[in-house]
């Protein structure tokens, strides 16, 4: 791929999705289909999973939990609701008119982590896949595919947008200069005081992913102007 001048790199899960909100239907209509003390066990399943694999696995805890706790008929539309939910319903306010104002100064890259199954799914369901051209990335763990990265989408400047602070920190060490951190304060990584003690601040930090619409932010990602 010919080397661009500017490339947008955007995480998915509370950056451009509010994942926060579909994790918490998902807990509801697990109450409902399954009961509060085997929806208990599904979490705990996730969570297992997710600190082995690095990753939300939300299909892989269902599979999981079939394994485990037997073939109950009620998991089936478990199934159903995660692979049709209505992903295009969470997609913060602004994130198609931000992605469409980045891609007249540059390509706009789905920069992502998760399964090869669920998180393409949420991707094209969102509407995400059309709006960024098809260009899509997932990896297991993305902070570690950076050569990866510069390879099928060589720039002069990469604008990296991510809620967590732990992956904008490791591209930073890596790239330096070559990249400028975008952190928007939207789920509960970017807002755990743990987390916002432990790294140090991005170069720009934003409320919400829409801020990035505002004229203050134009010179430094918009215009020829690039740290």
């Amino acid at each position: 791929m010919a080397s661009s001048h500017r490339v947008f790199l955007f995480d998915i899960d509370n950056t451009l999705i509010d994942n926060d909100h579909v994790k918490e239907d998902l807990r509801r209509f697990l109450d409902s289909a399954v009961g509060v003390e085997c929806q208990s066990h599904y979490w705990e399943i996730f969570e297992n999973l997710r600190a082995e694999l690095g990753y939300a696995d939300y299909l892989g805890a269902l599979q999981q939990y079939r394994m485990t706790y037997g073939s109950d008929p009620q998991l089936l539309p478990v199934s159903s609701f995660l692979v049709d939910y209505p992903f295009e319903d969470r997609v913060f306010p602004q994130s198609f008119e931000v992605i469409e104002q980045c891609k007249k100064w540059g390509t706009v890259v789905i920069l992502s982590d998760g399964d090869v199954v669920f998180q393409p799914r949420k991707i094209e369901r969102s509407g995400l896949l059309k709006a960024v051209d098809g260009h899509v990335l997932i990896y297991i763990h993305k902070e570690q595919e950076l050569d990866d990265v510069r390879r099928r989408y060589p720039a002069e400047h990469y604008i990296l947008v991510d809620d967590k602070l732990r992956i904008l920190t490791m591209i930073k060490a890596a790239w330096g200069s070559q990249v400028t951190t975008v952190f928007p304060r939207q789920g509960h990584y970017a807002n755990d005081p743990q987390v916002l003690k432990r790294y140090p601040s991005a170069d720009i930090t934003i409320d919400r992913i829409g801020s990035l619409l505002n004229d203050e932010w134009a010179p430094r990602l918009w215009h020829k102007e690039i740290p």
